[in-house]
């Protein structure tokens, strides 16, 4: 058979590149002349300093905002090569990575959704850079790329790959909120085998994520035993270290809550929702997973983990990208516009923040502003039930 292939599919690529590294210099740009000041990449230096120094590191406020240690040990060990290089060069090379990331981002987020266009990679980096997470996760150099290209990377591998459960088991021990990921697969690995003998991959998985866990745990405890011992018995349970619960930024439950409430720390009234929407989202997720819709797993699971996290800035949600190439590849395209829209309008932004708290002075209009991320979440979770219980398509998996 002859395949012909058309002049303007061969430029398809290559137009997409192009435009994707004219979207990328412009965001570079903007990112200079903003003069941001990467300050979370600061204190991530100051933490591999304090590691070769030999400092206490839950004792150490650095920057003009004075901020904390806030991540398990083993991320200080990682972040001591950052040491090595002087403001300027760590900036450079912390926005060339995360650029870097967020194509690999957006490749394994198309593969998620079953998308095999090579184009499509272009086009959607070229857009995504601009969303308000992503966005904002450049500005203050986080670690929110490594972490999502880490646990897609594990989770859109082959089923049985002998590193199942390497990029969840790290990414958690960097940071606890991916943990909820080897729940996940744990809990539907136990319901796979309770229905029909089948759980043996979902189990070898979350055993997978456990051991690289436990194993980068136990390495950070091994050179710093005294910061160990203090993370894990004292600072993982102070959730006020991080920030103030109503910041603006603070799109996950507790945020809102906090805000809705005009409270400082919402206590009970943000545990039992917390409770409840943690337990149908793990829910739904595991069904979807179960009917072999794995897309809608993997970002049910996501967004469950950002909304009942105590702290889920704005710059966590960088799972947006895949979230609305979901919606959009499933045929949800209002959906996916809505969620574009919420992601990209900076809205949470334009209610008063800063000095002062006024958060705790919102009004219904600034509160439904400021609660933007967090309704997108619940409504996406809604998708995922209907998803998930739907009858399953044997033609077809998501």
């Amino acid at each position: 058979m002859t395949v012909i292939a058309f002049p303007w599919a061969r430029r398809r690529v290559p137009a997409a590149l192009g435009v994707c590294l004219f979207s990328l210099a412009a965001f570079w740009s903007a990112q200079r002349a903003a003069q941001v000041s990467m300050i979370d990449l600061m204190v991530y230096r100051a933490e591999g300093a304090t590691v070769r120094a030999g400092g206490d590191l839950y004792a150490l406020r650095t920057t003009t905002a004075q901020l904390p240690t806030t991540y398990p040990p083993f991320a200080a060990l990682l972040f001591t090569p950052l040491t090595l290089l002087d403001g300027a060069g760590l900036r450079t090379l912390a926005t060339a990575g995360n650029l870097a990331l967020l194509v690999a981002f957006v490749r394994l987020s198309l593969r998620l959704v079953g998308h095999t266009r090579a184009d499509t990679v272009w086009w959607v980096t070229a857009a995504a850079v601009w969303c308000e997470p992503v966005w904002t996760t450049l500005r203050y150099g986080q670690v929110n790329l490594v972490l999502a290209v880490l646990v897609l990377w594990d989770l859109t591998r082959r089923r049985g790959d002998r590193l199942a459960g390497l990029g969840i088991g790290l990414a958690a021990a960097v940071k606890l909120t991916p943990a909820l990921f080897a729940v996940f697969l744990l809990a539907t690995g136990v319901l796979a085998h309770r229905a029909g003998g089948r759980g043996a991959p979902w189990l070898r998985h979350a055993r997978g994520a456990a051991i690289a866990f436990a194993g980068a745990t136990l390495l950070a405890a091994a050179v710093l035993p005294y910061d160990s011992w203090r993370f894990w018995s004292r600072m993982v349970f102070r959730a006020g270290r991080v920030g103030h619960a109503e910041d603006t930024a603070n799109q996950a439950l507790r945020g809102v809550l906090a805000r809705a409430l005009h409270l400082p720390e919402p206590g009970a009234a943000w545990v039992v929702p917390a409770v409840l929407v943690g337990a149908a989202g793990l829910a739904a997720a595991v069904a979807a997973e179960l009917r072999g819709r794995r897309a809608w797993a993997v970002l049910g699971c996501a967004v469950t983990a950002l909304l009942v996290s105590p702290v889920s800035w704005s710059h966590h949600w960088v799972w947006c990208v895949p979230l609305v190439l979901l919606l959009a590849a499933r045929g949800h395209r209002a959906g996916a516009a809505a969620a574009s829209l919420v992601f990209c309008s900076y809205g949470l932004w334009w209610v008063p923040h800063g000095d002062g708290r006024p958060e705790l002075r919102q009004g219904a209009a600034e509160l439904l502003l400021s609660g933007l991320y967090a309704a997108a979440g619940c409504a996406f979770l809604l998708c995922l039930a209907r998803a998930a219980f739907r009858p399953s398509q044997t033609s077809r998996t998501a």
